[in-house]
């Protein structure tokens, strides 16, 4: 089953391809200037059940907060890509070592109505790394079995307001976690890639 899905990923995404988002642009009309970002999707591959490792933020940030997330963040210019920043980043806000990952494909880039053009990067990750939260950005760090995220009775469609807009969002709890908005929205778009 692991080597299954890890060649599945192998040959489903790609590392290059075209600059679509997943996100459409007439969301946000007023955003002309999206800021560039990475995370990095860790697909741990666990000897009995493949698992994604997430992140909850912290209650006292002033964005984002208590919300459930990737490892990720802006792209510097010191970073030589994306998946520079991506594996940067999870190394900055969980401890995760980028000798651990092997980068196997991206989906497409995600756009949020904060502004950010987000590059979801697809890692496979190697059991037997020791995680350390950055306690400014990570609350907790948790794992979801890939075949809960992965099965569509799990994708909730909901629609709430944003700046006068009604604007539809996945959501997908899973115990005391609500995995919703980009998190969740990346992940179908990994689900559409991988079963659609």
């Amino acid at each position: 089953m692991r080597n299954m899905i890890r060649e599945k990923l192998r040959h489903t995404l790609p590392l290059t391809g075209d600059e679509h988002t997943f996100i459409g642009d007439d969301l946000f009309p007023d955003i002309t200037d999206f800021r560039l970002a990475a995370v990095l999707v860790p697909i741990i591959d666990h000897p009995l059940e493949p698992t994604v490792l997430l992140t909850r933020r912290p209650d006292s940030m002033n964005k984002h907060a208590g919300q459930v997330a990737f490892p990720g963040g802006r792209i510097d210019a010191d970073d030589e890509d994306a998946i520079a920043a991506a594996l940067r980043e999870a190394e900055e806000e969980v401890g995760l070592a980028a000798h651990h990952v092997e980068i196997v494909g991206r989906l497409d880039h995600y756009r949020t109505g904060t502004g950010f053009q987000i590059l979801p990067i697809v890692g496979i990750v190697t059991p037997g790394f020791e995680l350390t939260p950055n306690a400014h950005e990570v609350e907790e760090i948790f794992e979801v079995p890939l075949a809960f995220l992965m099965d569509p009775a799990n994708h909730q469609l909901k629609s709430g307001g944003y700046n006068g807009v009604t604007r539809h969002y996945f959501a997908m709890p899973y115990r005391d976690y609500n995995i919703w908005g980009a998190t969740a929205g990346m992940l179908v778009n990994l689900f559409n890639r991988l079963y659609g």
